[in-house]
């Protein structure tokens, strides 16, 4: 089998990123506790500017005018306004937005006050500070509406102007400044409109000079999409992902374990990595695969296949087209012409493949540990498979265990000695487990565990899941955990406290991308959830599987899906890398355009003393 894609490496820098932006996906507090602490900081803002021998009465009265009732009725305002422009701005991010908006003024009324304290006097009165402040607060406010409503300068700005237009408004009420003063106020609203313009224009720089799109009208569709799975916004991001896809050869195993009854259990091996992020694409792999294939084939584990990020689906549209392609491999999966089986077994000592003869089948687990491992190149799969159907042996099904994190190590790209000794040790491992075979009866028993949290357990809504296959005099188990890598040195831990309740063990993960819309990206199983718990959950799941063996036949089958659009070489590389920089130029922008608007507007106050 051909791809196009089969000699291109995954970049280790491409989880450096995931990890990077993942820490910028935070969830907005509720809207009545943001409400709550905005009138806290609008009266921290009352605070800051009561004068010595103003009067209780006076001080409430410019709190309430002044600072929370414009707050208060511009957050009212922002999400229907916004919503009537176009925009989608849900009331939970505007009142956080309103809270930033009340809390922008408080260190330019801190350096005010500072700067009184140091010279003797107020350098500049009351209503014109309260004033100044309001082209900051548009500022802010803007460049967040642009890109979480609508990424469009006429249809944001009306909703970005409310809060600060009735904050001067509530001040020309309050204080009654002259003329000059309110002129100000305009030019201070002119020049936060400005440089939040140039702040999203430099932002907006690096994808659209490599994809010619623009980065921040994705961000409120990502946003949407990671907090509620909304429709549109996955359609708007996959048809980006599409609109850069390639073609490519893939081929789907699958190995099935039946009872007199029906399936017991499916593995289903597509060549697919389960990327690029959340749910997007093949994201979720495992669950998306699941659904579609339904109850009908018995439990549905999908491990992790020898590929990397060249091979992410770019919609749902391809993940449907692998599922449905699946469905017909498993209706027409051929009786069993072996009943040989065999034992787990490596080739040698140290073994980085194991194998175990399961009839027509040989299911070969390839993993590094205890050493790193990550991502194998679907190119040296993709070789062996060959291999072993020009030799007539037994159909080779290959899994990618993904067991041992450790960051930016572990990657076995096409042609490196890491390779070519995978290649080495799964040949071992096969002809091991050939040799070793004898017709015999097979029973297999599954379970599973469901209900975890990714950002409390960091494992997917796949969870836990137990094949325990009895034959050859031995009981081995396969479990299966939805996420994405092990941590390092827990594999064998686990395999230690298995050591106990099945003869043989292997601990693999699905690498599915899901877990990564948290903070911290990778998310590795056994960084947030303890060990002791995770430990108990998989000998949990492999003595209920245990509990429920039966007597089997193996069916396993292979078949090439063609042409399926996939994002290609390096696609996923260049989009992260465009993100950084964007990343990077949003950074330096926000500096540069804050201290240029409170440079220029300095400038203004200093002419209006």
């Amino acid at each position: 089998m051909a791809t196009e894609n089969a000699g291109f490496a995954h970049s280790a820098a491409e989880d450096r990123q995931n990890r990077l932006y993942s820490r910028f996906f935070f969830r907005a507090p509720r809207t009545g506790v943001a409400i709550g602490f905005l009138v806290v900081i609008t009266l921290l803002d009352a605070v800051l500017v009561w004068a010595s021998g103003v009067s209780l009465a006076r001080f409430l009265e410019i709190w309430g005018i002044v600072f929370l009732v414009p707050a208060l009725v511009g957050t009212l305002l922002t999400t229907p306004i916004a919503n009537a422009l176009g925009g989608r701005f849900p009331w939970h991010r505007n009142a956080l937005l309103g809270l930033m908006s009340a809390l922008l003024p408080v260190p330019i009324l801190l350096v005010w006050r500072g700067t009184a304290l140091a010279i003797g006097h107020l350098p500049v009165s009351v209503p014109l500070i309260l004033l100044f402040a309001q082209g900051p607060t548009l500022w802010f406010r803007h460049m967040t509406i642009f890109g979480v409503s609508n990424s469009r300068h006429p249809e944001s700005l009306p909703a970005s102007l409310v809060t600060p237009v009735l904050s001067i408004l509530a001040v020309a009420a309050v204080f009654a400044p002259d003329a000059a003063a309110l002129v100000a106020a305009a030019v201070f609203l002119l020049l936060g409109f400005l440089c939040a313009a140039l702040l999203l224009r430099a932002a907006d720089r690096p994808l659209r000079r490599e994809f010619g799109s623009s980065g921040v009208a994705f961000i409120r569709p990502l946003i949407e999409h990671v907090g509620s799975r909304d429709p549109a916004a996955t359609q708007t991001l996959e048809n980006f992902f599409a609109g850069f896809a390639v073609k490519a050869n893939l081929r789907v195993t699958a190995v099935q374990f039946r009872s007199a009854s029906g399936p017991v259990a499916t593995i289903a091996l597509p060549a697919v990595h389960p990327g690029p992020f959340a749910a997007l694409g093949a994201s979720n792999l495992p669950q998306k695969l699941e659904d579609e294939l339904g109850q009908g084939q018995g439990m549905i584990f999908v491990p992790h296949t020898p590929c990397n990020h060249d091979l992410d689906l770019p919609t749902g549209a391809e993940v449907h087209r692998v599922a449905d392609a699946t469905a017909r491999l498993l209706q027409n999966l051929p009786a069993p012409a072996s009943t040989e089986t065999s034992p787990l077994l490596g080739g040698v000592p140290g073994s980085w493949a194991r194998a175990q003869r399961l009839g027509d089948a040989v299911l070969v687990v390839a993993s590094q540990a205890p050493d790193p491992t990550d991502d194998i190149a679907y190119a040296i799969a993709d070789r062996l498979v060959d291999e072993q159907r020009k030799a007539g042996g037994p159909t080779l099904a290959l899994v990618d265990a993904h067991n041992s994190y450790k960051e930016d190590l572990g990657d076995l790209t096409y042609g490196s000695p890491g390779a070519q000794r995978l290649a080495a040790d799964v040949r071992g491992a096969v002809n091991a487990a050939v040799e070793a075979a004898k017709p015999g009866e097979l029973q297999v028993g599954v379970a599973l565990r469901t209900g975890f949290s990714v950002g409390r357990d960091g494992i997917g809504p796949a969870g836990v899941r137990a094949l325990v296959v009895d034959t050859a005099g031995r009981r081995t188990a396969y479990v299966l955990i939805d996420g994405n890598n092990l941590l390092q040195g827990l594999r064998e831990r686990l395999l230690q406290a298995l050591g106990g309740v099945v003869d043989d063990a292997e601990v693999m993960t699905t690498d599915n991308h899901v877990v990564h819309e948290v903070d911290g990206g990778i998310n590795p199983v056994g960084e947030r959830i303890g060990f002791d718990l995770l430990c108990d959950t998989v000998l949990g799941v492999v003595r209920d599987a245990l509990t429920h063996l039966q007597p089997a036949e193996v069916r396993v089958g292979s078949q090439e899906i063609p042409d399926v659009p996939v994002l290609g070489p390096d696609w996923t590389a260049r989009l992260l890398t465009s993100l950084g920089d964007t990343l990077s130029m949003f950074s330096n922008a926000f500096l540069m355009t804050f201290l240029l608007l409170i440079a220029s507007s300095t400038v203004l106050l200093a002419f209006l003393r």
